[in-house]
């Protein structure tokens, strides 16, 4: 279970240094590059609660097994693809896979381990696995980087999800919902188009602007989950209990878990390419770099369960959030440090913070669910994941994006092609400006570096507010007292 949450962890991360090599490889534009990197959460949030329910009702070992294999093969299509929109298809098929792993992996904690102690240790190694992958997805592409070609970071799932297979089809035990009732295929595809359509126009929007098309996409993003809501309350068998929202400790848990990756994903994808683009390091250094943020989310999940116990699941979980607010908001600050070790602290803030809060919040979420809608309850609460992790970096990347087209000032003796290229993205300048003479790159180089930086700490500064809010609203919902979960859980 470890490994597998541990690779579709590492999966929504390890593109962040590719995305130079993918850059000059596959010419795609600005909104490609974000399409590339977001089209796996997107689509993999909007699914995951369809494949929680089909774990409920076929086996959560089944699926997950299942959809192991499936990610294997397609790992194998995404690191062959010749175009941006080859890629684009791969990693949205990724994302359909993806979504049959974690939803199982967390409900077949539910019914591995029935005590709780237990319980909230697994979940503490697994939250661990999970935290540790997604930071560590930096480090793994830099070390395949470093030897390979760009689509080794995806040929890296095969041999793992292999020793997935190997090892979860004599040790799994299989659980399901003895009573599931039907599949209401309605609900599905209202999920799906309502999370799709509405995140879609957020991301357009932020960097083209209030066009009609992507207002529509946002109004039918909005009326469809609308539909989704009222459609579960009148359902004899809901695709997603929304009674549950009605518990403060389940709503809380489920905002954490998203403000937890929404900062994590957000940080480290565009402070890697700051990393590979303005300070120049290879994908190894700059997966290096990260390092503190990958050891310290390890090691606070480990731990964030005896703190549960000791101080609440509120106060605990708040801190986490706090804590990467303000790693991202004092990486705002020391963005031209040339000392590695200034950038560390706010690293290991970063992880641990995340650590903490994603092991917390889905401990919260398997206490208050029902045992048999274990895998419906999992898939909320990682469609909160997946979806933290698509608008860290569809949102963040947005603000990035318009602050560095608005503070890109370009020389005047730039090629209007160059300055095109230069105006899309860092990537494209840097490739668009190979062949120049010097006295033409040199302010080119050191515009893009000036509007790079802009940009980079106006997006932290963003997503520091957003984690601080959080961190007061998580506060409030969830409990100063372990014993307060159990109470709703009875009443």
């Amino acid at each position: 279970m470890c490994l597998a949450v541990f690779l579709v962890a590492v999966d929504g991360t390890v593109l962040s240094l590719a995305t130079p090599s993918i850059v000059e490889d596959l010419k795609p534009t600005a909104s490609q590059v974000l399409w590339i990197g977001d089209i796996y959460s997107f689509v993999l949030a909007g699914l995951l609660i369809t494949m929680g329910n089909l774990g409920d009702r076929f086996g959560r070992k089944f699926l997950l097994l299942v959809g192991g294999s499936l990610f294997a093969v397609i790992s194998i299509f995404a690191a062959y693809s010749a175009t941006a929109e080859m890629l684009i298809v791969a990693r949205a098929l990724l994302g359909v896979a993806g979504a049959t792993l974690m939803p199982s992996t967390l409900a077949l904690m539910r019914s591995t381990f029935t005590d709780d102690t237990e319980r909230s240790f697994a979940i503490g190694v697994w939250s661990a696995m999970g935290a540790a992958g997604a930071a560590a997805g930096p480090l793994f592409g830099g070390a395949l980087l470093q030897h390979f070609w760009w689509g080794a970071v995806f040929l890296v799932n095969v041999p793992i999800m292999a020793l997935v297979l190997i090892i979860g089809l004599p040790t799994l035990r299989e659980s399901r919902d003895p009573n599931p009732g039907p599949l209401d295929g309605l609900s599905v595809a209202l999920s799906m188009v309502g999370i799709l359509g509405g995140v879609y126009a957020i991301k357009e929007m932020a960097i083209r602007g209030f066009e009609i098309q992507y207002l529509l996409a946002g109004v039918i993003g909005v009326i469809t989950l609308t539909w989704f809501v009222v459609r579960q309350i009148h359902l004899e068998h809901p695709l997603v209990d929304v009674r549950l929202f009605s518990s403060g400790p389940f709503t809380g848990a489920v905002l954490g878990m998203l403000l937890s990756v929404f900062g994590l994903a957000g940080a480290l994808f565009f402070f890697s390419q700051y990393l590979q683009f303005i300070k120049g390091l290879s994908p190894l250094q700059a997966g290096l770099f990260e390092l503190p943020a990958t050891l310290s989310a390890l090691i606070a999940a480990l731990l964030a369960g005896n703190a549960m116990r000791r101080f609440g699941r509120g106060p605990v979980t708040s801190m986490g959030l706090a804590a990467i607010g303000i790693g991202m908001a004092a990486i705002a600050f020391i963005l031209d440090s040339q000392q590695y070790l200034v950038f560390a602290v706010p690293l290991i803030l970063i992880g641990a913070g995340d650590g903490v809060a994603l092991t917390i919040a889905s401990d919260t979420v398997l206490a208050v669910a029902p045992k048999d809608r274990a895998g419906a309850a999992s898939a909320v609460s990682e469609t909160g994941y997946e979806l933290g992790t698509a608008l860290g970096i569809a949102l963040l990347g947005s603000v990035l994006t318009a602050v560095y087209q608005g503070a890109l000032k370009l020389p005047g003796v730039v090629p209007p092609e160059v300055a095109a290229a230069a105006t899309e993205s860092p990537g494209e300048g840097f490739e668009a400006m190979k062949g120049l003479a010097a006295d033409v790159t040199g302010p080119l180089t050191e515009a893009i570096h000036v509007a790079f930086t802009q940009a980079l700490q106006v997006t932290t500064w963003v997503g520091a507010v957003v984690l601080i809010f959080g961190a007061f609203v998580t506060w409030r919902l969830l409990p100063g007292r372990t014993e307060a979960v159990n109470e709703v859980v009875a009443h």
